[in-house]
Parts: structure tokens; sequence; C-alpha cells
């Protein structure tokens, strides 16, 4: 019988290959955006977007997990996946219909009057992703990852290609009074960051037209006491989905509303598109944790039975740790190499939020790891209630620490919610479902990348210097770890 958690790993990869590679490759639009928009401008693409992240979970309301949880249990998968299908569908087109008819209004309270046009193309941008996810976890249920990652990479492919056609070439070609049929045809200089949102609202019907057969090929029919029961399961995530939402995004929000009426609208969006940047460098354990959400969950499920699946679960978190804590090293030791995405160094004063926004997605990885317990226990209201707190946390200290200090509070802010969920999550999940954890282990990981990377800013010197002693201490962590392993130093908690 294979390894299952060579398995895991394997598909992880695999998930990585159109999450972690396509989430890099887009990663890389960002020194074209800053080389070409301001930091006023990128406010533009950092709010709008934060919108995008909650939209997507209000649409999909849980019905992933659900569709994982109730594939398990019952065999009639079509049954399943058309009964959410057209529960997903209907509310999508009326969330579409609904934003068209009210584009002027919104576009107002956003204060962008001049742009209904965003709204609209956000709309249809959500509407596509929601339905597309659909597919998207059926072949995740599957096991189809590589299948998977075609269509992910397809739609980075599309949505990269345009980017470039329309900001560099198109651009260019004007820029230099040069025309011909291509820029006559698709450039207009008034649309500015407009282009990035056309970019990626014909990526995301391209993807979308790519999983229509996985959409048609179950049928059509709806189980309406399926479907109750599968509400019942998945409103509580909804609740999950939208706090963390909150909790990830909220902050974007209200950086603008907050500072507004303290330094004016042109100063906001500035402080918002160097916040939004410089949050970019924190993804690459982001990126991580998406890959390895897209095989964990799956995964997690299909081990519920196997026998030592609560053993199983630690080793998980443990490796977990290991990695996201070499990725914080290797980021934070290497800033001065990774800032050279944001190409504009007038981006660069929001580098200090790194480091903080970092820790925060390490702790929202363990919480997804930890969160397993009540998804596999049906007591997914403990979810809703973990990730309200955390969405109240997240809320009061942006509305505190924002007036204060900025985009630094909202950095803050985003790591004590995480900690705090974090906490929350594990003492809960040892009354319900308890899971022997190596906290002892997990917490000689953490503290050792946290020290490690403090001996390197306080012995700063020169850039030369620097890379051989980022060098050094990598070298250093990764011993100390496999040190640890191969001895088995730490034994995991009692109970």
């Amino acid at each position: 019988m294979s390894n299952p958690l060579k398995k895991l790993a394997g598909q992880t990869a695999i998930y990585g290959l159109s999450s972690i590679l396509g989430r890099f490759l887009n990663y890389l639009l960002t020194p074209l955006w800053t080389g070409i928009f301001s930091t006023e401008q990128f406010g533009i693409i950092t709010e709008m977007y934060a919108y995008v992240a909650f939209l997507v979970v209000l649409l999909t309301y849980g019905m992933e997990t659900a569709y994982f949880r109730f594939s398990n249990k019952n065999k009639k998968d079509s049954t399943i996946f058309s009964t959410i299908l057209i529960s997903v569908a209907s509310s999508t087109v009326f969330f579409i219909a609904v934003c068209t008819l009210f584009a002027q209004d919104i576009a107002d309270a956003l204060m962008y009057p001049n742009h209904k046009e965003y709204i609209i193309w956000f709309a249809i941008i959500v509407g596509t992703d929601a339905l597309a996810s659909l597919p998207l976890a059926k072949l995740r249920h599957q096991h189809k990852a590589i299948k998977f990652a075609s269509v992910n990479l397809l739609n980075v492919g599309v949505n990269i290609g345009l980017n470039w056609f329309l900001l560099v070439y198109c651009k260019d070609q004007y820029d230099a009074g040069i025309t011909n049929f291509w820029v006559d045809t698709f450039y207009n200089p008034n649309i500015g960051v407009g282009y990035i949102f056309i970019a990626n609202l014909i990526a995301s019907v391209v993807k979308f037209l790519a999983v229509v057969p996985n959409l048609l090929d179950s049928g059509f029919v709806f189980n309406k006491s399926l479907y109750k029961k599968m509400l019942r399961y998945a409103f509580p995530l909804l609740f999950v989905g939208l706090a963390g939402i909150v909790n990830e995004t909220l902050d974007r929000i209200l950086l603008k509303q907050i500072l507004l009426d303290r330094i004016g609208l042109k100063s906001t969006m500035e402080q918002l598109g160097i916040y939004g940047a410089n949050y970019k460098l924190s993804i690459i354990i982001t990126m991580f944790i998406q890959a390895f959400r897209y095989a964990a969950e799956p995964f997690f499920f299909a081990q519920e039975k196997e026998m030592g699946s609560k053993k199983m679960y630690s080793k998980v978190m443990n490796y977990f740790i290991i990695v996201v804590s070499t990725m914080f090293l290797v980021v934070m030791l290497y800033l001065d190499l990774f800032k050279y995405f944001i190409r504009d160094e007038e981006y660069w004063v929001g580098l200090k939020v790194v480091p903080i926004l970092l820790l925060a997605n390490i702790f929202l990885g363990v919480y997804f790891n930890l969160s397993i317990w009540y998804k596999l226990s049906a007591k997914t209201g403990f979810g809703a209630l973990i990730s309200i707190f955390g969405a109240i946390v997240t809320i009061i200290l942006n509305l505190l620490l924002i007036p204060k200090f900025g985009y630094m509070g909202c950095a803050w802010a985003t790591l004590c919610c995480y900690f705090s969920m974090v906490v929350v999550s594990y003492k809960l999940g040892k009354q319900h479902y308890p899971i022997r954890y190596n906290i002892k282990k997990a917490g000689v990981y953490l503290s050792l990348a946290l020290l490690l990377y403090g001996i390197f800013t306080q012995l700063l010197y020169d850039q030369q210097t620097n890379y051989a002693l980022s060098t050094l201490l990598l070298f250093v962590y990764l011993v100390v770890v496999y040190f640890i392993e191969q001895r088995r130093y730490f034994e995991p908690e009692k109970g």
C-alpha cells in the first residue's frame, strides 16, 4: 500500500504547479504593474481585488466542502454535484443581474463614479469563477490533479499574455507614436488600470469555458432533501469563509474608509497601493497554503476512516510547520532580492510589513490544519464561531490601529487575528476531536526561524556579506531541523 503522506506530497506538488506556479507567474505581474502605475493607481487594484475575494466565498457558500463531505459518504456523485451546481448557478445569475442593474449606484458608493464598467466586469469575473470552482472541486475529488492544474494554468497563461499584450506591447507602441491594427483596435490610454481587469475577465471566461464539459456530464437533477442536508452542513461554512475573507481582506477596505477623512483620497489610495504591493511579498507562503489546501482537504476526508488517521494528521502538521518556517526564512533573509519584484522604489517604504504578514500567513496555514477537527466531526458551527471571533478581532484592531499606524496597523491586526484563531481552534479541538499535535516541536521550529531572522537583522553589514550570512543561517536552520527529525526529539503532547 502506498504511503499516504507521499501521496499527499505528490498531489500537493501537482496542485502546486497550477496554484504556486500559477500565482507566482501572476506575481511576476507585480513589477509590471508597479513600474507602470503609481501607488495611487495600484490602490485601485488592491481595493477591487479585496472585494473579489469576499464575493467568491459568498457565491460558493461552503458548497465545495459540502461536496467533498457528501461524496465520500454517498456514492451518488452525479446527483450531489448536479444539486449543488443548480443551486450555485441560480444564485450566481441573480448576482450578476443585480450588479449589472445597479452598477452605477455601486460605482458611486465605491467612489469610482466614472467607472461603472468596473462593477459589471467584476460581477462577471466573480460569477464565472464561482461556477468554475465546482467542476474544479470535482476534479480534486476524483484526484485528477493534472487536469485541474491544466485548467488553472490555462487561466493564468491567458491572464499574463493579455497583460503583456495590452500593457507592454500596445502601450509601448502607442507611447512611441507607432500605430498599427493591434494598437488602434485594442489600446486606449484612458482605460489605464482597467486593462488589468479586462485581462482577468477574459481569462476567467476562458477558464469557465474549459470546464463546461465537466459541468454538463452529471445531468441536471435537483434532489431537494439532499440539498437541505448539504445546506445545513455548508451554511456554517459560509460564515467561516466570509469571516476568513474579512480577516484576509477587510484591512484594505477599512484602510481606505478610515484614512479618507484624515489624509484625503489621493494619500489614502497611495497608502493602499503601497500596502497592497508589499502584501504580495508575503504571498509565497499563501501560495503554498493554497496548493496544500487543494490536496489536503480531500486527503483528510479520505483518511478519516483509516487506522491511525489522527497520527497522520499530526505528522502532516509537523511537516507543514517545517516548510512554512523555511519559506519565512528564505523570504526574509533574501528580502533585498525579493523587493525587486516591486519595480518602483517608491513602494519600498512598506517593506517593514513583510515579516509581520509572513508570520500571519504561517498561523493561517496552521489554522487550516487545525480546522479539520470540526469538518470531520461535522461540527461546522464551531468553525463559524471561530471565524466570527477572528473577524471581530480583525475589525476591532484595525479600527484601533489604522488611525495611529496606517497600514502597519493592518499588518499587526492580521497577525493577532490568525494567532488568536489558532489558539481558540486548538483548545476546542482538544475537547471535541483530540489530535496529539507535537506542539513542542512546532514551537521550536517557529522560534528558531524567528531567532535566526533576529540575528540576521542585528548583523547586517553590506550586501555581499548579507548574502553569505543569509545562506549560513538558512543552512543552520535546515541542519537543526534535520537533526531533530532524525533523533525524534520533543515527543507529542499527551492526551
